[in-house]
């Protein structure tokens, strides 16, 4: 199954939620930030702090930002944990949304996979009915994130030639890395 733009969110298949309470099921009316991270990942980093600001600045708008590390590096899933765990308290004290933790690459192979994402961080948002609205860089949350709560985003021609552009942007980046491997 292909993840895109209008198409229904894949669940969220997550056994380790380092903060927040688990999210177990998309509830109807309210929009979702799915955000895709890695410690090492600098980019990664001012990513979920901005998205400490979106929270707070959305939260009464029925917005919920989920983050999911599911590219963690380390040798064992418990090692891993350990060292997210540190690095949140250490990096984001003032942390307002969900952290899931994903060692087995379900979550990737649900989302990033079918997405045709290459890279990471990633967003996804998830609007009202459950469908994805957004696939993306965080920082174009700011511009994106009041047209979908609005519900001007999904069918617009400024959606979809965003994804457009998205899908070219990472189908190149498949190429030089695949050139790069030979």
């Amino acid at each position: 199954m292909v993840v895109g733009l209008e198409s229904q969110a894949p669940p969220i298949k997550v056994e380790n939620w380092l903060r927040g309470q688990p999210l177990t099921s998309f509830q109807p009316g309210k929009v979702y930030i799915v955000e895709f991270w890695a410690t090492w990942c600098a980019p990664c980093v001012a990513a979920l702090s901005h998205l400490v600001q979106l929270q707070e600045k959305y939260k009464d708008s029925g917005v919920e930002i989920v983050g999911l590390a599911a590219r963690e590096r380390a040798r064992t899933a418990d090692e891993a944990r350990s060292k997210l765990d540190a690095w949140l308290t250490e990096k984001l004290p003032n942390l307002n949304y969900r952290i899931g933790f994903d060692y087995t690459g379900e979550m990737n192979k649900l989302w990033m996979d079918p997405s045709f994402s290459v890279g990471i961080p990633t967003s996804f948002v998830v609007d009202r009915d459950g469908h994805i609205a957004f696939i993306g860089f965080p920082t174009q949350l700011d511009d994106v994130l009041p047209k979908i709560l609005s519900g001007s985003w999904r069918t617009s021609d400024e959606a979809k030639a965003a994804d457009t552009e998205r899908l070219k942007a990472n189908a190149e980046k498949r190429e030089m890395t695949r050139k790069r491997a030979h």
